[in-house]
């Protein structure tokens, strides 16, 4: 063989090469693509995205199209690099061909290719799905008869090709999303997706505030005191009631009383005739439907009962939305006054604050599937009300109960137990310091 049909073989080898490597590139960047990001391109207008979501919408046939090019080029550079190779070094040739090109097609027609494609899909997909569309169409009656026979044989093991359930995602997997969010969507963006995700989780009973610490105008106590709490009050709204709050007469607008209230006008009759009726809903209303309920309701508070009838707590829109944006400044001054931070690093809480007000605002994990004061906890964890001081460990925490009062737990003193694990290393190391000194 002449040297000049030889050096046309090897230009013929290199750009079959370059075709297995765009075969190869392409395969992996079409299925690296964002399918998420690839459907907001294609919304945009980005025609390559939309192209590459013709393509994706029948993967059997891209991978076909692909596959049967891929093979055809790879096939055909074996076969040329042996003739070549015979042609240099006789029999030998075979071997020495089967290495050399194994090693050529591995490193420059699959490693290389699909480790860039896979780095940059978007730069490889998008172009290649030009020559990709015009292929398949081109080989269409080889890629539909491989398609048919692949498909068949997914069917007998029991694979639907068609099945494109894969392509949604579930709320675990929205929420992994949102976390790995990168660049463009803050922390705080970030807390409150999450937040809209866990509403569904969670209950009225998550979030109300209970009746103990309900504030509302009972109309069994005189004028003078009613007229007080309502100039001091830092309430819009106020459940008012006869005696006892199941005896709820209804909601008073403090917009509703401001002109009585500022003439000094304001009689009982007057603030039962400002109430707007009541609206009571049930403990277990899912956060996300009770949300629907205030919009469609026109209300921004709701009083919350048991399977009984009996009023166990009050919620707000207000309570709904710190779930999703996050606590509201009064909230916060509210709760500073339940925790006590102390000089030792333990906190001082009191029994009545709320599980998830306390890991929220000290970033703790306190089991909160169960009861929602610190109080229940202990209580429960102890199976008893305890009349002395005693200290216990539930999730991770130790607690010290300082003051119980009234058949509760009125304060305890509570922190984590990893401070006293730091504690006993640090006076260990102390100790060796003296001890070698």
């Amino acid at each position: 063989m002449n040297e000049s049909h030889t050096g046309m073989l090897l230009i013929l080898l290199v750009v079959l090469i370059v075709l297995s490597a765009f075969f190869s590139s392409s395969e992996t960047s079409m299925m690296s693509l964002n399918r998420y990001r690839l459907k907001h391109l294609s919304r945009e207008g980005n025609r390559a995205a939309r192209r590459a979501s013709r393509l994706l919408e029948r993967p059997d046939r891209l991978l076909g199209t692909i596959l049967v090019g891929n093979n055809i080029v790879n096939i055909l550079a074996a076969s040329i690099a042996t003739v070549v190779a015979v042609d240099i070094w006789g029999e030998a040739g075979i071997a020495i061909a089967t290495m050399i090109l194994t090693v050529v097609v591995l490193i420059f027609g699959e490693i290389t290719p699909k480790t860039l494609a896979a780095l940059r899909p978007e730069l490889i997909a998008f172009p290649a799905s030009v020559i990709l569309s015009a292929l398949q169409r081109l080989l269409y009656p080889v890629v539909w008869v491989c398609s048919a026979i692949s498909n068949l044989l997914l069917r007998l093991l029991g694979v639907n090709p068609n099945d494109k359930d894969g392509d949604q995602l579930t709320t675990e997997e929205l929420r992994t999303v949102v976390r790995e969010a990168g660049l463009g969507i803050t922390r705080s963006r970030q807390n409150m997706l999450l937040g809209i995700l866990d509403l569904e989780k969670m209950t009225v009973n998550d979030i109300m505030i209970p009746r103990n610490e309900a504030v509302g105008i009972d109309l069994d106590t005189d004028m003078t005191a009613i007229n007080h709490q309502l100039r001091s009050c830092h309430y819009t709204r106020l459940p008012v009631y006869q005696g006892d709050i199941n005896n709820v007469t209804g909601i008073v607008h403090m917009r509703s009383i401001a002109r009585l209230l500022s003439r000094g006008e304001l009689t009982k009759e007057a603030l039962v005739g400002a109430c707007k009726e009541p609206y009571f809903i049930p403990e277990s209303t899912p956060l996300h439907t009770q949300l629907f309920n205030f919009q469609k309701q026109k209300r921004r508070i709701a009083i919350v009962v048991d399977e009984y009838g009996d009023v166990i707590g009050l919620v707000t829109l207000e309570d709904i939305l710190e779930e999703i944006v996050g606590d509201f400044t009064t909230e916060m001054l509210s709760l500073s006054q339940d925790i006590h931070p102390q000089a030792d690093g333990t906190y001082v809480i009191d029994g009545s604050a709320s599980i998830r007000d306390i890991n929220r605002h000290l970033h703790w994990k306190l089991p909160a599937d169960g009861p929602k004061t610190l109080n229940g906890v202990i209580t429960e964890q102890l199976e008893t009300i305890p009349e002395t001081a005693v200290c216990l460990t539930t999730g991770g925490y130790r607690m010290e109960i300082l003051q119980t009062k009234d058949n509760m737990v009125k304060s305890a003193k509570v922190w984590e137990r990893a401070r006293d694990q730091a504690t006993l290393h640090g006076a260990a190391a102390d100790q060796k310091v003296d001890e070698d000194n």
